[in-house]
């Protein structure tokens, strides 16, 4: 395990910690009428977290099998040369995903407001917003792939997907560990971030894509050209 695998990893577990399923929803559960949003927004990351970590062990452990049996085929110069192409594409794929194309083609803004209930409906959107985020989820695939062709043991990579995982969270426990302090001075700004997650939504996206594909073009040019 090195320093720069490391290093990969935390950026792409800030750059997961960005997406609308976990800040944008948080944020949105912060701002919910009710006054105090505490147990359903942690109701509502523990879910998150937790789904994310058991969709990643799964992964893990498919991943490896795959390892096992195309381990050699995966670390050719070939395998890196097709890492090298897609992180190459999704940089470029990055672009078509800019806010001013879109509105140059007519298509319209997308819109997503949750509504706050009790534990069991936290449940469910946290259920709900992670389904519809798995096949999106670039930099945790990104970071699952990493892992896996740096032939991590299990001791080793369960504790990193835990810290990844936790680290994706970590975002709104600080803004709701901000707001019982800060209780006045802080709503003004989460409802200006709110409005501005909504708006620069397909920026974020767009950002995600060209942060995963240089992480991976990195590594792809590094066994390819520096080993």
């Amino acid at each position: 395990m090195t320093t720069g695998l490391l290093l990969t990893l935390a950026a792409l577990a800030v750059v997961d910690s960005t997406s609308f399923g976990t800040l944008g929803i948080p944020v949105y559960l912060l701002l919910a009428a009710e006054r105090s949003p505490v147990t359903r927004l942690l109701v509502y990351l523990g879910t998150v977290a937790v789904f994310y970590f058991l969709v990643g062990v799964m992964l893990m452990l498919g991943l490896s099998t795959v390892m096992e049996n195309f381990g050699d085929a995966l670390h050719s110069r070939t395998a890196y040369w097709v890492q090298l192409a897609l992180g190459v594409a999704l940089f470029v794929l990055s672009f078509r995903f800019d806010p001013k194309r879109r509105k140059k083609l007519g298509k319209p803004e997308r819109r997503f407001e949750p509504q706050p209930g009790g534990p069991r409906a936290m449940i469910v959107l946290g259920l709900t917003a992670g389904l519809l985020e798995v096949a999106t989820m670039v930099p945790y695939l990104a970071a699952i792939g990493i892992m896996t062709t740096s032939d991590l043991p299990v001791m080793q990579w369960v504790p990193l997907l835990a810290t990844y995982v936790l680290i994706m969270i970590v975002p709104p426990l600080v803004l709701l560990a901000l707001r019982g302090v800060v209780l006045g001075w802080l709503d003004p700004k989460l409802e200006r971030l709110r409005t501005w997650m909504i708006k620069h939504s397909a920026a974020a996206v767009s950002w995600a894509l060209a942060i995963v594909g240089f992480l991976l073009a990195r590594d792809a040019a590094f066994h390819l050209f520096f080993r």
